[in-house]
């Protein structure tokens, strides 16, 4: 009996990493108000994905979208990446995410997910929060929080999911 239960703990453990292995089929908003589908974005032809969840009242977030802003068109040049800021400000705070992302100038596409649909689905309890997306839709790494040098560990991952 012991063993049962063992073997269906485990079942179940693998059972849930499985399930979110892949990004999850979730509606937000373009800055505009258009609705997106999740699955759209992780569509990049086979190439990487960084979904890079952050908030305007987040310092660290906001450094961490900076350091990478700096480095990001090489990045797309080497390994065709594409980098999803998802802002999770809600309805009060969801008004300020354009005027601070047009004054940055990130070349990254910006969604919104003002309910927390897709943090909650992604069991995202704190930002920043960035998930690394192989060409085929898995998700493949996470990083939680932001220290300075960590774009650097993301780029490495992204470079060895490229194959470059």
């Amino acid at each position: 009996m012991r063993n049962l239960i063992a073997a269906t703990a485990v079942l179940l453990c693998t059972t849930g990493t499985l399930a979110q292995s892949r990004m999850p089929s979730v509606q937000l908003q373009t800055m505009e108000g258009k609705r997106v589908d999740t699955r759209a974005f992780v569509e990049n032809k086979g190439k990487p994905v960084i979904v890079n969840f952050w908030a305007t009242w987040c310092a660290p977030c906001k450094r961490e979208l900076n350091a990478i802003a700096e480095l990001y068109d090489e990045w797309v040049e080497k390994t065709g990446v594409r980098l999803v800021a998802v802002s999770i400000d809600d309805a009060r705070s969801t008004a300020r995410v354009a005027p601070y992302v047009n004054g940055q100038g990130w070349e990254y596409d910006v969604l919104l997910d003002p309910n927390g649909d897709l943090k909650r689905a992604l069991n995202v309890n704190n930002v920043p929060h960035t998930f690394l997306i192989n060409g085929k839709g898995e998700i493949v790494w996470q990083h939680n929080n932001y220290e300075p040098g960590d774009e650097k560990e993301l780029y490495r991952k992204v470079l060895e999911i490229s194959g470059k």
